[in-house]
């Protein structure tokens, strides 16, 4: 029995009480929760349920919580009810109730942990976005792990989720890049303003091999070889990396095509006959402050040229005539500033911002070697970039250690703990739970024990201390999966399975699955094999929600 299942048990005994004693049942809640109380001694699970019900019915909560307690104490699965305190209820399972999810997950599969909690919702998720100017660098990394966790999240708990990256191919900081280019091609240093590292050399040597010409034509004319195909040769690279690491995106969407399709002319119009327009010193604005944005935003300068901030406007436009719902963007920890103005912007459109914008600001990542950061790339020469990052400790852990914890909050990333084969390196000691269930299904397959006919697996013998640990551990994940989801946070999921790769531990420590010797097989050895095998499918499914192989050897 899962918690939510036995919390519709409880709600159930709820109506009956209610209905019992012509008691308001329009007082009670859709669904209710039960939570694993601290203390095990107190019982599996915790319903506050009578509490919060007593005040809205007149009827004291421990004289409410005793009826509870009797109807519920009738259910099938439930042992034991008790209460403690001024009206909390204490529950027990039986043995065999409890030790049915073991069959359960192993019969579902990936499908275990899966939802519709977030059904009905339409999610264009953008991350990454870094502009093609050069490699991704370890901030970006740390949206490409986490972005693509949270779209796997999404998906998982039934919302129909676009992953997206804006490649920007307009603007001034790409003028820098194709200067840069040509400055190497003529053996010039970088601009001022431009861009330097190896990779300028090898992305203008690469241009000079397919426009063996391009020297030869005057400098703006070869600036826009240089900013046409190096900005290919850049994206394709950056594309490239991702994909090594992981990450695919649904859609890749070119600033460019904003203005080749007048996507900005049609975005100032939408804008305009909302009311938020005006015409100031030459520049048409955007009334913001409206909004509570701090100032008003300029949409075209005097000059005629269009801003980034129009841009945004006509790309937030284009998403949502595109049929999202819900505009989530992810962004790097010097872009706070853009919340106001974009979601400002989003009611100058006549949305509501709290419920078709959402944007999530991500916290620096220093890449720590020896105790000290890590701050040259000897390819990009100033930044880390993702694959230094995968150089140093590998794909798996890169992804695991980025996820692991909250974006809000800044981190730093160890070489010697994430590439250590031991129990403090996180990744390592999920992955070594991933590998040994697999271990013991290839052995019992050696001594020939198998779960055998699902109708014979008897759940009841799944009663040691630690078999029940393990169990409530595994019955937790559904919800920890939608939490995630729900709260935007792929660290609760690489939490949860550390705590389960403990009881996962201490359960095989302690509760010898296969037999010994000339040991003769039982119900015993198989129904722990079902629970083997269930740890297996958790953490499995667990580690691809956040892009993380589970292995079956180490």
């Amino acid at each position: 029995m899962t918690p939510a299942e036995l919390a519709e048990v409880v709600l159930s005994a709820a109506h009956a009480v209610f209905t019992e004693r012509g008691l308001d049942r329009s007082a009670l809640p859709e669904r209710t929760v039960v939570e694993r109380p601290r203390n095990p001694e107190h019982g599996d699970y915790a319903s506050t349920l009578a509490l919060q019900l007593s005040k809205k019915v007149g009827v004291a909560p421990r004289e409410l919580a005793t009826a509870l307690a009797d109807q519920l104490g009738r259910a099938p699965g439930v042992k034991s009810v008790e209460i403690a305190g001024p009206g909390f209820l204490n529950i027990r399972l039986d043995a065999a109730a409890a030790g049915l999810l073991a069959r359960m997950i192993v019969e579902a599969g990936e499908a275990y942990g899966r939802s519709d909690r977030l059904a009905g919702q339409k999610m264009n998720l953008e991350f990454v976005s870094a502009n093609p100017t050069g490699p991704v660098h370890i901030g970006g990394v740390r949206w490409a792990a986490v972005g693509d966790a949270l779209s796997r999240l999404l998906r998982a708990t039934g919302a129909e989720v676009g992953t997206e990256y804006y490649f920007n191919d307009a603007g001034s900081q790409i003028d820098r890049f194709a200067r840069s280019l040509l400055a190497a091609a003529k053996g010039e240093p970088a601009p001022e303003d431009g861009y330097a590292g190896a990779y300028i050399n090898e992305i203008a040597d690469a241009v000079r091999g397919t426009r063996p010409d391009v020297l030869e034509l005057d400098d703006a004319a070869a600036q826009e070889v240089f900013r046409v195909e190096g900005v290919q040769l850049m994206f394709a690279e950056i594309r490239s990396s991702l994909r090594g690491f992981g990450v695919e995106f649904d859609t890749y969407f070119n600033e460019k095509d904003l203005h080749d399709r007048g996507e900005l002319e049609l975005a100032l119009q939408r804008l305009r006959e909302q009311g938020r327009v005006f015409e100031s010193d030459g520049a048409t604005w955007l009334r913001t402050t409206d909004f509570g944005d701090d100032k008003d935003r300029v949409l075209r300068k005097s000059n005629g040229e269009w801003t980034y901030f129009a841009a945004d406007c006509a790309y937030y436009l284009d998403k949502r005539e595109r049929g999202f719902e819900r505009v989530v963007i992810m962004l790097g920890a010097d872009h706070h500033g853009y919340i106001g103005r974009m979601k400002a912007m989003s009611a100058c459109f006549g949305d509501d911002p709290e419920r078709n914008l959402e944007i999530l600001i991500g916290q620096l990542v220093n890449l720590v070697r020896d105790g000290a950061p890590v701050r040259m790339s000897k390819r990009a020469g100033t930044v880390v970039t993702l694959e230094d990052l995968v150089d140093a400790i590998g794909v798996d852990a890169a992804r695991y250690a980025l996820a692991r914890y909250s974006s809000d909050s800044p981190i730093d990333i160890d070489v010697e703990l994430w590439t250590r084969a031991t129990r403090d390196n996180p990744v390592y000691y999920v992955q070594y739970v991933a590998a040994r269930t697999a271990s013991v299904g290839r052995n019992a397959a050696e001594v020939g024990l198998t779960r055998g006919d699902a109708e014979a697996f008897r759940p009841e013998l799944l009663g040691h201390e630690k078999e029940n640990e393990l169990l409530k551990a595994l019955a937790e994940f559904p919800a920890v999966v939608a939490t995630a989801a729900e709260l935007r946070g792929p660290h609760r999921v690489a939490r949860y399975l550390e705590e389960l790769a403990g009881a996962y531990h201490r359960f095989y420590d302690e509760c010898r699955i296969l037999p010994r010797g000339d040991e003769e097989t039982t119900d015993l050895h198989r129904a722990r094999l079902w629970l083997n095998d269930a740890t297996r499918t958790v953490i499995a499914n667990g580690l691809r929600l956040l892009g993380v192989s589970a292995p079956e050897r180490m």
